[in-house]
């Protein structure tokens, strides 16, 4: 029975990710924690390598679709690659299982899904409508940062926070977009979010099992729902009223980040 519900907690996030890129450490280490009772590190470790495959065949769908933008993904992994990894070093010297480690985990994490609400909720509310095509000639524009610094600085945030808790690189990361990429249409926003987190979450998912903090069978179970899951969101997306999913979104990651720092 238990391996059903992982299977249809996978495809559920799955599908949840592919329609609007956020949901993979938002929604999935909550549910490992609260409804399965997996411990804090264990949930971010297997969270970590369950969002990298799961948003891998994402991201080989978007690509094939054209929606992709690479230069964008290698811009923002450039500065949140290097911030995992030594986020993962400072993890490794004081060891994952760690009591003051561990409630460090799960203060942050809490944290960071009060913040994932409220940027999911204020896109959801107030967020301006984005074109969901560009111009011949214009993508070259959209696609050209404010400023060539912030990709970097706000990618190294991102890193950091997806290493320490695995949420991060689904709404947060997809207000980063915003912030950085303002013109870029929301469909190309989601692509680029999707993508660039495949890097960062499996650089960041490898070094959690190198400490020893996956559960590979439970990741088998989990992968076993969200690759269907994604790759059936990815195909709605352009059909599913956005603005309502965040908006249903937001009040589940707000409710998880209170259990979450209640704890």
């Amino acid at each position: 029975m238990h391996d059903l519900a992982f299977i249809f907690a996978g495809f559920f996030v799955g599908l949840i990710v592919g329609l609007t890129g956020v949901g993979g450490g938002s929604l999935m280490t909550p549910i490992l924690i609260f409804f399965f009772g997996v411990k804090p590190y264990l949930a971010v470790g297997t969270d970590l390598l369950f969002a990298a495959f799961t948003k891998m065949g994402g991201t080989v769908r978007l690509a094939r679709a054209g929606v992709v933008n690479w230069r964008i993904v290698l811009q923002l992994s450039a500065g949140s690659i290097p911030a995992a990894l030594i986020t993962l070093y400072i993890l490794h010297q004081l060891g994952p299982a760690n009591a003051a480690v561990q409630g460090l985990m799960t203060s942050t994490l809490g944290a960071a899904l009060l913040l994932t609400a409220a940027a999911t909720l204020y896109k959801a509310v107030r967020g301006k409508a984005l074109p969901a095509t560009l111009a011949r000639g214009q993508e070259a524009l959209a696609a050209t940062p404010r400023h060539w610094s912030l990709p970097l600085l706000l990618g190294a945030v991102v890193g950091t926070l997806v290493s320490l808790t695995s949420v991060g690189s689904g709404a947060i990361g997809v207000s980063v977009l915003l912030i950085v990429y303002p013109l870029l249409p929301l469909p190309r926003i989601v692509a680029a979010d999707i993508a660039y987190a495949v890097p960062l979450t499996l650089v960041a998912g490898l070094g959690h099992a190198s400490l020893g903090s996956v559960d590979w069978p439970l990741l088998a179970k989990l992968l076993m729902g969200s690759l269907p899951g994604i790759w059936i969101g990815t195909h709605l997306i352009h059909r599913i009223n956005d603005r309502v999913i965040r908006s249903i979104l937001s009040f589940l990651l707000a409710w998880a980040g209170v259990k979450l720092l209640a704890i």
